[in-house]
């Protein structure tokens, strides 16, 4: 399933949803810039959860091998389908969320979100050496919210079935659920393997939407929010 649009229009300009996806872009073009030596640098910013969890008994290194990735690896990716694929994500639902929100009251939420899900990651697999990047967490966490503040929003979808292909209006709580239930099908499967191999993060993509979800009670809507439930023109 790949979103295309949503039914809400933002009553206000998505400025910090514009800007993260701008700082996201940049520093992926970085990353890129850096050819070889990105590999130095995923390890050097990338959450490990091994090294995270190693620093907790050593406060010394704790800054460096675990504050600091919590908070730089949320803007890295590790491909263009990654980047481009969370971007997408971020722009269609980043903006309600944050009309909901306010501005600054958004950053802080989708920081938080980022930090939560990462957090989460590490406690499922605690002794992985391998670095977690992306902003998939933070936006797992905007979802969450999403469902809560806009359930009966309509996802404009482009549904892929085999060789079926069709664009369909599914329901946001019905888009969302299937989302969620994907991850958690995935990230099951994944606790029962042995290997340790790279891939997709799922647990924290299911951390952060459940602490996007338990977040937004600690966020009150803005005053001048006003929820939309038509298709924008």
């Amino acid at each position: 399933m790949i979103p295309l649009r949503d039914s809400n229009p933002s009553g206000t300009a998505p400025v910090v949803t514009v800007a993260l996806i701008a700082l996201n872009v940049v520093v992926w073009f970085y990353e890129v810039a850096l050819g070889p030596r990105v590999e130095r640098f995923i390890f050097d910013y990338g959450l490990i959860p091994a090294r995270f969890v190693a620093s907790l008994h050593h406060p010394v290194s704790m800054v460096s091998n675990a504050l600091v990735p919590l908070f730089t690896s949320v803007f890295m990716h590790g491909g263009w389908l990654h980047v481009i694929g969370n971007m997408w994500f971020l722009w269609i639902f980043g903006d309600n969320v944050e009309d909901r929100l306010g501005h600054f009251r958004f950053l802080i939420f989708y920081l938080m979100c980022g930090i939560g899900a990462s957090i989460a990651h590490v406690m499922f697999h605690p002794g992985s050496n391998i670095p977690t990047i992306g902003a998939s967490g933070a936006i797992s966490g905007v979802l969450g919210a999403y469902l809560v503040s806009f359930p009966h929003s309509r996802v404009l979808t482009l549904l892929i079935i085999f060789v079926i292909i069709r664009l369909v209006e599914i329901p946001a709580f019905l888009f969302l659920i299937l989302w969620f239930v994907f991850q958690f099908v995935s990230g099951t499967a994944e606790i029962g393997s042995s290997q340790e191999t790279g891939g997709v993060a799922y647990w924290a993509h299911m951390g952060g939407f459940v602490i996007g979800i338990a977040l937004l009670w600690f966020f009150p809507k803005r005053r001048r929010f006003r929820e939309y439930s038509a298709w924008a023109d």
